[in-house]
């Protein structure tokens, strides 16, 4: 049976001290889930996926999901959790997310939580604001308008009645538009504001944030356009191909709006070629690791890490134990 030299869940927690919950951060294709498996051989810890779209059963490739052999040897929670119909939200992962941690805190071992969905780690450390439910007759109306104007027009709506909001939205992004009006219309107050009166709640966890932060862009797009390459030489497009054949299943569905299957479902469908897929796929890629990037700089308390270093495991490892939270495993 393991020990564990500097954590006890229960004991900790009744000494009043908070229990440690490790979070992975880091831009796409930076290697984050292969450090984190490394970890977990030294370390305590079970693995929680933060990854909007490894969520999904059915994508695999596309995700840079986890092989089957590894989720065995390393389980993932939070992976394969849903259908590619369904939507998830940040709110349902904060739900879950939160289920899962203190399952882990209770088994006296550390949660590991790993991914680049910056919103869902936001989320989950500051609360969500409580915003109206999804109204699909307002949903439909809005799509319909948009169907005619477009959504460039739709953001300059938003951009009228909620400036806020509509400045941290790209005028293209569908999802974040639809939302931001829905909010309004069956509120009639900006989802801005209601954000803004969110309450922060008192975390019972100590959080380590550990930030992977590759120090050259060119050699990190340079790997994405890698990794896409490879998977499509693995399977993405077969991949892509069974899900657009499944009933019930389009592009406008939140699955398919992720990077790289939209690239390739529009590809599939006739809109453009496999290379012209393959520079879209990229350099959306590439612009989302940019904003993930982003999002790593507005992070308090963060540890950054080059990715690239050869003793990458080796450092974190320390640095970890250095907070004094997390203790080693021994055998």
């Amino acid at each position: 049976m393991n020990s564990i030299d500097s954590f006890s869940g229960a004991a900790e927690r009744m000494d009043g001290v908070k229990p440690a919950v490790i979070l992975l951060m880091g831009p796409t294709a930076c290697g984050k889930t292969d450090l984190a498996i490394r970890l977990c051989a030294d370390l305590p810890c079970d693995l929680v996926s933060v990854d909007s779209a490894m969520v999904y059963r059915g994508m695999d490739i596309g995700t840079a999901k986890p092989s089957a052999d590894t989720l065995s040897r390393c389980p993932h929670r939070l992976v394969d959790i849903c259908d590619p119909e369904e939507t998830y939200s940040a709110g349902r992962f904060v739900d879950d997310a939160t289920r899962e941690i203190e399952s882990i805190i209770r088994r006296e071992r550390v949660p590991l939580l790993v991914g680049g969905t910056m919103l869902y780690f936001r989320s989950l450390q500051m609360g969500m604001a409580s915003l109206p439910k999804a109204d699909p007759a307002i949903r439909g109306t809005i799509d319909e308008q948009a169907g005619r104007v477009g959504w460039p027009a739709m953001h300059d709506q938003l951009r009228r009645l909620d400036p806020d909001a509509a400045a941290k939205i790209r005028p293209n992004d569908r999802q974040r538009i639809q939302r931001a009006l829905e909010v309004i219309r069956i509120s009639g107050r900006p989802i801005s504001q209601l954000h803004a009166e969110g309450a922060v709640p008192e975390r019972p966890w100590e959080f380590v944030k550990i930030g992977l932060w590759p120090p050259d862009r060119a050699q990190l797009r340079a790997r994405i356009d890698q990794r896409f390459r490879k998977m499509l030489a693995t399977g993405l497009e077969q991949e892509v191909a069974a899900l657009k054949r499944r009933p019930g299943l389009t592009a406008e569905h939140s699955s398919m709006r992720a990077v790289g299957y939209r690239q390739v479902w529009a590809w599939l469908a006739g809109q453009y070629g496999r290379e012209e897929a393959i520079s879209r796929a990229v350099t959306a890629t590439a612009q989302l690791a940019k904003r993930q990037l982003t999002w790593l700089r507005r992070e308090q308390g963060l540890r950054r890490f080059d990715p690239t270093r050869a003793d990458l495991t080796a450092v974190v490892l320390d640095d970890i134990r250095k907070t004094g939270l997390v203790g080693r495993r021994l055998c």
